[in-house]
This record gives structure tokens, C-alpha cells and sequence, in this order.
């Protein structure tokens, strides 16, 4: 039972600790951020309580003196710069580390225990600013337990009270909490004479979350008694937030005397309880505005129920906005816990079952469609139906679970960007867009390596060094480019640069040194660039410890090529360049067009099939030799597969040309016959296929028949390796 307990710890740290790298990065960039160091300090603090509970003592001993000092930094005594925030980065990796390992014998590493000294060294200045500048000895040996904690003064104690316990028997949701609170402001009438800006505090209470504040001005005198140094007004004020009622006294700690405060915790009713919105004349009566009697006589009214308290003068137009407010909020509430409560957790490998399951069902209804055809019964084409559309939703739902959006997978190379281009002393920034494009997880793990080489690759040999880009009229800093967007059936994940681009004349002679093309081939743009994805193929001049050698790019085209997608380079010299990856969204069940050559059946993707075009075999002929037709007033290159793939036979009068769009190319495929759609489960092909070209794998047909599924992007490649030989 232990380490299924032990299990939950390590999948929701793991998930604290991603969620701790992107908050360093931020605090880096925004030191001073409070919101961001209390996120920050929420998230140690929970890692360090949970681990201990759950048998992860190095771990909770670790992370002491790292709490110790986000404190410091939260209490502004210290400030989050680029050291520190270097040394949280270390200590977040050595506790990923010493999470995988799980061996609480094990003493603390080398450079846990440097890390451990840099911190005690820190807390020892700030406890006593005339410590030695030399390090704690505690780096010299394993810590001890952490000392029992002091009573702290002031906001310091308010916010710990605040944190998660460290007895608390779970990890606390990355989702926190979130709370209502009601709360009325009235300072007293000589606050300002304390040098107290009360509108300053307002502002401060908004930053803990959503909130909406309505004055009550009812009690300023006429301008004849109204002394200009004296606060008439109080506030209403209904605030939203995760950080609990002692975060909002944390406001207020040091004017309590000087002021009238009321926090009022409202109840927010269970999701999917049948007690609903809370009325607005509940919220009325709770605050004591109006009374019970009044406001049923309001209701016998057909009217709006504010409009008639306004103008029986029951209510003022303030305390109405506020009781709405209050309304408003509490809904958001209710709806956001009904979201989080709505949300489990489940293995990926549940995930992918439930895909495989999903598979068999799709073809086992095209099998019971086969049947019911050939049986010509109509009661069962009629269930056959029914099954087909249950069938169809339950395919979308079950891919659907399985996407996640590629913010994830981008959040983890700002990390990479930060520390390899501190490396390479290059000023480098990262930007994203599309974050929330949605791709299937398989294909997410599969595209990590793939992404590191292209962005290890244009921070070594793209951007330049700020010396260098000052000197070509640039900004010091680079950017460096990362973004996804949906594209039919697929998602295109661009990779750009604003470096000094690619030297055709350096790719040119390197591949001609090579033996890749000879001394006086011409390439296309497209081709010459496509050059780099070839194995142990380097511009580079020296070899460093990021790149060089040739090998990375290669294994980009391999990963790519092996997922069904398609890469593609463009560059100018100057200004920069930009890779783009065409990736399928899922790699399980597509739409496919099944056509028939002969007695063999062959599945083309559906998304990039545009048109179906008859092909006689007199007109083919005529055309033959250049393999070249008219398509809407285009010529359109085609490829016989009949021939590509080697299928015996003599080929039926009439074919269909299938028309489809490939890399922002259209290319027509000759088949026998067009059959029709058809869901197609993919499965791999076996050692001995594996690497045919123009297949990308295989289905099974409802009768038990393998179809083939066809690679456009190979036969467009082969195909415009064909027609280039036939024009040179």
C-alpha cells in the first residue's frame, strides 16, 4: 500500500517540478514579482511536507535551507537575482534526481552538498551580516534534521500559516483551491495621519485574485463639514482567491488598529449540488442591507428585483452592484470546482489500451458493414448504421482524451534556451505561440528529440553573439522562435531564427567535399537545404561540446520521416531561418480513401486528398511521357502506382487519378479503382516492410484483407527525383 502512496508522490512532484523550473524562469526575468515567489515558496514548501511524509527524507532535509532562502527573498530581505536563481534551478534538478533514485541510504552528492553550503552560507549572512564570507562547513558534510521551527513575527508568521502543513497526507493540487471571501473596509477617520495610502491596500488585496470593490459613500458630509484630511469611505469588496483568509489579514497587518475589517468566508455550494446559484436576496439579507419582510414584498413585484429595492430606496445603486458582484463570483466559483472535480487522473497506459480496444471495435463494425451489405438485410444495415455513428463518436472521444496541448513540451526548452545560450554567451529569448495546439501524446514524446537538436542547432550555428549582431545593425538579444498551428489533419511546429541564416555556398561546398553531389550539380534552394539533414553532414568549423560532429540533424529527418511528417527549411542569409515540421495529429486511427490496384488495397490519407479524376488509358498514353495532365488549368504531375509499387497485372481501361496535396505540392496518384472512406486503424508494418518506400503502414478491412496505407510525402519526394532526371 506504501508505494502505491509512494507512486502518487512521485507523479504529482514530478508535475511540482516542472511547474517549479517555469516559475524560476519567470522570477528570473521578474525578481521582484511577489505573486511569483509565493507560487514559487508553495510549491518547495509542499515538495519538502509531502516528502517527508511519504519516506523521502533526503529529499525533505534538501530542500530546508532552499525554503529557507525563497523565504528571505519573499520577505524582501533578499533579492531573487541571477545567482540565486541559478542555485534554485540546481537544487530543483538535484531533487528530480534524487526523486528517480529512491534511495534514502545514499548520501547527498558533491554537488547536492556545494548547493547545501551555498544556501547555509546565505542564511548565515542574513542572520548575522558579519559572518565570514567563507562557506558554512555544512557543505562538508551530509545535514542534519532541520531545526525546530520559531515562532516568526509579523507577516512572516501570517504566511506561513498560510502554506500547506507539513503533515498534510497528500500533495496539494496544482489546481488550488479557490475561495470567496466577502469582505468590508472602513478606516477610520484619521487613517491617513499615519502616513497610510488606503487605496494602496485595495490594490494590494487585488493582486491575491479576482476582485470587485464597491465604496459606500453614504457617510461624506456636505462640502461645508468635510475635512479634507479625514476618510469618510468604506468599501465593499468580494474577492476570489487560492491564497486563504490569512494572506488577506496579510494586507492589513500593520494599520489592524487604524481600521474596521470584516472577512467573511462565503459557502460555495458542492458541484452538481441541487442547491444552485445562490439568489440575489440571499445575498441581500446575509449582508443586512434589507430585511426578510421588505424584500418579499419587493418580490411580489414583476419587475426586476434591483430595480424596485433602488427605487423603494431599500437599497443604494453601490450595495446592489456589490450583492451582484458577490453573485457573480460565487457562479465562478461553482463552475471552476465543478471543472476540477470532473478531473482524474489516469495512466497512460489505460489511455492507450482503451485506444487499442477502440481500434479493434472500428474494424469489427466495418466488418458487420461488409456483411450486412452483402446479406442485403435491412434491419441490419439499420443497426449496422446506428453502430457505425456510436462507433464514430466513441473514436473521437477516446483520441480526443489522449491530445495535450504543445505548451507543455514548449515550457521545457526555455530551460535549454537559458542555459546553453548562457553557455554558447549569447543573449537569447524565447517566445512561443499556439501553445494550446493540441497533439496526440505519443507524437508529443516522439517530437522532444527532434525539437532539441533544431533548437540546440540554431543556438550554436544560427544566433549570433551580441558583438556580432551589434556589428550587422542588430539587437543584442536574439529570438528564438517556437510555434504550432493546426493544419487539416496535421499540426506545423515552425522553428525560427533571426541569426545570420544559411551560407548556400558553405552547404554547396561541404556537400561537394563530401561526395554528395558533384563539382558542378545545381540544386534547387529546397533541395541544397535539405542537404543538412543528411548523416555526419557539418558546416561547422571546430567541433564544440553542442555541435559539430554532424549528427542531430540526421536523426531530426529520421524521427520526423518515421512519425509521417515532413520537414522543411527555409533560410535567408541575414536575416535568419525557419524549420518547419508537418506532423500527423495522431499516429492510431485516420480517415483514410480505400482504392484497389489489381487485387491489393491501398489506404490514402484522406486529409490530403483534394480530387478523384478519371484517367483513360488512351489519354494516359498520349501523356505518358512526360507523366504530366491538365487539372483546373494546371499541369499536374502524376505517378502510376501500379508501377511505383511493382503490382502485376494489366491495368483496367479507365483508372482514377487521386489528387492530393503534399508539402504545398499537388501530385496525382493512378489507382484502378476509388472504393470509398474508410476509418483507418494503423498498425506497423513487420521487419521486412519496414522500410519500403512509400508505406507507412498497414489496416485491416473488415473482411480480414491487409490494405497498405500510402506515404505521400516519399512518393512526392521519389516522384520529383523522377521528373528532375527526365527534364536534366
Amino acid at each position: 500500500m506504501i508505494d502505491k502512496f509512494k507512486n502518487a508522490f512521485r507523479e504529482e512532484a514530478e508535475e511540482l517540478l516542472a511547474q517549479l523550473e517555469g516559475l524560476l524562469l519567470e522570477l528570473e526575468e521578474n525578481p521582484s514579482d511577489l505573486e511569483l515567489l509565493n507560487a514559487t515558496f508553495r510549491a518547495v514548501h509542499t515538495i519538502k511536507g509531502s516528502a517527508g511524509m511519504f519516506g523521502f527524507e533526503r529529499i525533505s532535509r534538501f530542500v530546508h535551507d532552499f525554503e529557507t532562502v525563497l523565504d528571505f527573498c519573499r520577505s524582501k530581505r533578499l533579492t531573487a537575482d541571477k545567482h540565486i536563481v541559478d542555485l534554485f534551478l540546481e537544487s530543483r534538478d538535484i531533487v528530480k534526481t534524487m526523486l528517480a533514485e529512491d534511495n534514502e541510504k545514499a548520501p547527498f552528492s558533491q554537488e547536492a552538498l556545494r548547493i547545501i553550503g551555498e544556501f547555509k552560507h546565505i542564511v548565515d549572512l542574513q542572520e548575522d551580516p558579519a559572518a565570514s564570507v567563507v562557506p558554512s562547513p555544512a557543505a562538508e558534510k551530509e545535514p542534519t534534521e532541520p531545526p525546530p521551527a520559531t515562532v516568526k513575527a509579523g507577516s512572516e508568521l501570517a504566511a506561513d500559516q498560510s502554506a500547506p502543513d507539513s503533515a498534510s497526507t497528500r500533495l496539494a493540487p496544482l489546481e488550488e483551491q479557490l475561495e470567496c471571501f466577502r469582505i468590508f473596509l472602513k478606516p477610520g477617520k484619521e487613517i491617513f495621519f499615519s502616513g497610510t495610502r488606503v487605496l494602496k491596500l485595495v490594490a494590494e488585496l487585488s493582486e491575491l485574485g479576482e476582485m470587485q470593490a464597491y465604496p459606500r459613500t453614504k457617510d461624506i458630509p456636505s462640502l461645508e463639514e468635510l475635512n479634507p484630511e479625514h476618510c469618510y469611505v468604506a468599501w465593499d469588496i468580494v474577492l476570489t482567491t487560492s491564497k486563504g483568509i490569512n494572506s488577506i489579514r496579510d494586507v492589513f497587518i500593520f494599520v489592524e488598529d487604524a481600521i474596521e475589517l470584516k472577512i467573511e468566508k462565503l459557502d460555495v455550494p458542492d458541484a452538481g449540488s441541487s442547491a444552485g446559484n445562490k439568489k440575489l436576496g440571499e445575498i441581500l439579507i446575509e449582508r443586512g442591507i434589507v430585511k426578510a419582510e421588505a424584500l418579499g414584498d419587493a418580490l411580489k413585484s414583476q419587475r426586476r428585483l434591483g430595480e424596485v429595492l433602488i427605487e423603494s430606496k431599500l437599497v443604494t445603486q453601490a450595495e446592489l452592484n456589490a450583492a451582484l458582484a458577490e453573485q457573480s463570483q460565487l457562479r465562478k466559483v461553482q463552475e471552476k470546482t465543478t471543472e476540477s472535480v470532473a478531473s482524474i487522473r489516469v495512466a497512460s497506459e489505460k489511455l492507450d489500451f482503451l485506444v487499442d480496444l477502440v481500434g479493434e471495435l472500428v474494424t469489427l463494425q466495418a466488418r458487420l458493414a461488409q456483411t450486412s451489405g452483402q446479406l442485403a438485410d435491412s434491419s441490419l444495415a439499420a443497426i449496422s448504421e446506428q453502430l457505425e455513428r456510436l462507433v464514430a463518436q466513441l473514436r473521437d472521444n477516446a483520441m480526443s482524451i489522449r491530445m495535450l496541448p504543445i505548451g507543455s513540451t514548449f515550457n521545457k526548452f526555455k530551460r535549454v534556451v537559458r542555459d546553453l545560450s548562457s553557455e554558447l554567451g549569447k543573449d537569447v529569448e524565447l517566445l512561443t505561440e499556439g501553445a494550446e495546439t493540441e497533439l496526440d501524446k505519443t507524437v508529443l514524446e516522439r517530437l522532444n528529440d527532434p525539437l532539441v537538436h533544431i533548437i540546440r542547432n540554431a543556438l550554436d550555428h544560427g544566433l549570433e553573439t551580441p558583438d556580432d549582431r551589434r556589428a550587422a545593425n542588430k539587437p543584442p538579444r536574439g529570438v528564438l522562435k517556437l510555434s504550432a498551428e493546426h493544419s487539416g489533419a496535421h499540426v506545423v511546429i515552425s522553428i525560427s531564427d533571426d541569426g545570420h541564416g544559411m551560407d548556400m555556398k558553405a552547404i554547396h561546398a561541404k556537400a561537394v567535399e563530401r561526395g554528395l553531389i558533384g563539382a558542378g550539380e545545381v540544386l534547387s534552394e529546397d533541395d541544397a537545404f535539405m542537404l543538412i539533414f543528411r548523416p555526419g553532414f557539418s558546416t561547422a568549423k571546430s567541433l564544440s561540446s553542442v555541435s559539430g560532429r554532424g549528427v542531430g540533424m540526421d536523426v531530426v529527418k529520421r524521427e520526423i520521416d518515421a512519425l509521417g511528417g515532413s520537414v522543411h527549411v527555409k533560410s535567408t542569409q541575414g536575416a535568419g531561418t525557419t524549420i518547419n515540421l508537418k506532423i500527423p495529429l495522431t499516429l492510431a486511427i485516420i480517415e483514410g480513401l480505400l482504392v484497389r490496384i489489381s487485387q491489393e488495397y491501398y489506404v490514402l490519407p484522406l486529409s490530403s486528398v483534394e480530387a478523384c479524376i478519371e484517367l483513360t488509358k488512351t489519354r494516359d498514353e498520349n501523356e505518358n511521357e512526360g507523366r504530366l495532365m491538365q487539372y483546373r488549368g494546371d499541369l499536374l504531375p502524376y505517378i502510376d502506382l501500379r508501377e511505383f509499387f511493382a503490382v502485376p497485372g494489366d491495368a483496367p481501361e479507365v483508372r482514377q487519378v487521386v489528387v492530393v496535396n503534399t508539402q504545398n505540392e499537388k501530385l496525382g496518384m493512378v489507382v484502378d479503382n476509388v472504393i470509398g472512406d474508410y476509418q483507418t486503424v494503423i498498425k506497423p508494418l513487420g521487419r521486412m516492410l519496414r522500410n519500403t518506400n512509400g508505406l507507412s503502414g498497414a489496416t485491416i478491412l473488415g473482411d480480414g484483407t491487409v490494405a497498405l496505407i500510402v506515404d505521400f510525402a516519399r512518393i512526392a519526394i521519389s516522384a520529383r527525383n523522377t521528373f528532375a532526371r527526365k527534364a536534366g
